[in-house]
């Protein structure tokens, strides 16, 4: 503990004001602090090759801060000890002031996107191959995982079980304590669904073992399904898959996605600082695409300008200078500032009166604010 506390203090001396380069409109402080996933992830191994970039090309130090769940990737976002976070789907969720921040200690957040990264694999639930399940609406009836203490995983779940028109009330619910034993759980004929990255190591698991596995298609032109997904999960996107168990280029899976990493600032973090990521993110692309697995998917061709969390101000100054805006994306960026706002001033009418004690009391008391302030203005409150 005291060593993370030093290294946190060093991150927050270093991100004093004085620029150490500038070329080519990039400029960045001499050490750049972020939080990542853990060092085995993809999310740290990303950002471990953009630490190899900023420092050969730019003479920056990046230091990266390993966090093994979302309260510790960004808490130290949230206290301003560094300026940036490679986080997960938790970046949605602390923007909107849901599951685990809907309580005392956060709240909704000023998150803003840098960039993102969508790159060949996909998320969704992972199936033993012989249930003959093909789609969503063939998990009627069948056994499906749910984590205990995993809400984000588990609304992935919901939101596949809703494309198919089904609830947790349509199928047999097997609880684990754990996302690696759900994997168990179906090689050992336990259950035969689980909520995954197609990259993960548990599929691999299931598609060697004696049941085999199948991923569920998500056909784009089912727009009553998709709609379903994303009234659930609103993040999902549809995705051609081409890496992950059981899944090649010359056999993707038709299935979703969302970004991973997440790359996030506040709202106030400085603009040239988030403009220099920006820029080096998009045009030092190919210096860096083959460093690490993923990085291909900080193309700015799969960048998605019209996703669930708003960009910082900076990022929209720069896709403007490069002509990679439009109308449609100011517009759809203005109503998620505007739902931003909402939450945000929503939250400090809710905390500045008498708030229940209990935590579930308080976590209902400020969904049902939450709700009623974005319906006032005309908008989905999703989680409710």
């Amino acid at each position: 503990m005291l060593n993370l506390k030093r290294g946190l203090l060093a991150v927050a001396v270093a991100l004093a004001p004085t620029f150490a380069f500038s070329a080519d409109g990039v400029e960045l402080p001499q050490t750049l602090g972020i939080t990542a996933y853990g060092t085995g992830s993809t999310g740290y191994s990303q950002m471990a090759s953009m630490g190899n970039l900023l420092k050969n090309e730019y003479g920056v130090s990046l230091r990266i801060l390993p966090g093994e769940n979302d309260v510790s990737r960004m808490t130290p976002l949230k206290m301003g000890r560094v300026p940036v976070c490679a986080c997960g789907i938790a970046a949605f969720y602390g923007a909107e002031g849901v599951l685990l921040f809907a309580n005392k200690s956060w709240g909704p957040q000023p998150i803003r996107v840098i960039t993102t990264s969508i790159a060949g694999f996909g998320l969704g639930v992972a199936v033993a191959g012989d249930i003959g399940a093909k789609t969503p609406y063939d998990l009627k009836g069948k056994r499906v995982a749910y984590l205990r203490g995993d809400d984000a995983n588990n609304l992935g779940t919901e939101a596949m079980l809703a494309f198919g028109n089904l609830t947790w009330d349509d199928v047999e619910r097997v609880e684990f304590p754990g996302y690696g034993r759900s994997f168990e759980g179906i090689i050992a004929d336990q259950v035969d669904t689980a909520f995954t990255s197609t990259v993960a190591g548990g599929p691999q698991q299931v598609a060697a073992g004696p049941r085999g596995i199948t991923w569920l298609t998500l056909d784009p032109e089912d727009k009553e399904g998709w709609a379903r997904l994303k009234k659930v999960a609103p993040y999902f996107q549809p995705h051609k898959v081409t890496v992950g168990a059981g899944i090649d280029k010359d056999d993707p899976w038709i299935g979703s996605s969302y970004p991973y990493p997440i790359v996030v600032a506040n709202a106030d973090t400085d603009k040239t600082l988030v403009k220099s990521l920006v820029k080096v993110f998009t045009e030092d692309y190919d210096k860096y695409k083959d460093a690490a697995p993923g990085n291909s998917g900080y193309a700015l061709e799969n960048q998605n300008m019209q996703w669930v969390v708003p960009f910082h101000d900076a990022v929209v100054d720069y896709y403007k200078e490069i002509g990679h805006w439009t109308d449609v994306m100011q517009e759809h960026q203005d109503m998620l500032v505007r739902r931003q706002k909402t939450l945000l001033d929503a939250w400090e009418q809710f905390t500045s009166g008498n708030t229940p004690d209990s935590e579930d009391e308080f976590r209902h008391a400020w969904m049902k604010a939450r709700a009623a302030a974005l319906e006032a203005e005309g908008m989905s409150p999703i989680f409710i």
